[in-house]
Order: C-alpha cells, then structure tokens, then sequence
C-alpha cells in the first residue's frame, strides 16, 4: 500500500453520512460562522458528481436560485457540514451529470427510481 494513502487514510475521520450517488436528490445543512455567530444553512440540489478518493474526495451539487443555476462543491471531510438528508433517489445512466448545466425547466428534471418490493 502507498504510505500517502496510509497516512491520509489514517488521520481521516469519517464522518457517517447516508451513501449517495449522481443524479440523488439531498439537503446539504452546513454550519457559517460570521464573526462570533454561529448560525446553520442548507443548500437543497441534486448531485452532479462525485469525484477523487479518500482525503480529497467531493461532491458536487446544483440548484436553480431564481433562474439562475448554482453549484457548490464539497469536500466529504469538510468539518463544517452538518447532515446530508437524501430528498430522492434518481433514475440515471451517467456517473457525471454536466448536461442538466445546459438544460431549464421540466427537461432538467431528474426521474425517480423506484422499488418495486
């Protein structure tokens, strides 16, 4: 085993999210600190990616504000995120989600997946 990966691994903590994919829609609640108030946020989208392995791995996540589209990357360490809430499940057949940038309205919807149980 490579003795970065090790060490990386080693001083990781993992903090116990609920597992995701691309195309999953979730409530990402973060803590901002603005000067010696603490107050919490969420940031409600669907995941266009995740990327990397170990320490450096992110997601990437996109909502529509008022016609315009934000995304926001995050790393899955980041000490400052809170709760990650899965809303839905999506129905996708890519692991990369960059054509929704390029699309508005009800064709940028993402179709749920269903359990047929």
């Amino acid at each position: 085993m490579d003795a970065i990966k090790f060490v990386q691994e080693e001083m990781l903590k993992k903090p116990e999210f609920p597992k995701f994919s691309p195309g999953d829609n979730i409530i990402v609640t973060y803590k901002i600190i603005e000067g010696e108030k603490e107050r919490s946020q969420s940031f409600k989208g669907d995941v266009i990616k995740i990327s990397g392995e170990g320490r450096n791995k992110t997601f990437t996540v996109r909502k529509v504000s008022n016609g315009v589209g934000v995304e926001r990357i995050w790393p899955f360490s980041a000490p400052n995120i809170t709760e990650i809430q899965i809303v839905k499940r999506g129905k996708v057949r890519r692991a990369k989600l960059y054509y929704l940038r390029g699309l508005v309205g009800k064709k940028s919807r993402i179709k749920e997946k269903r359990n047929l149980q």
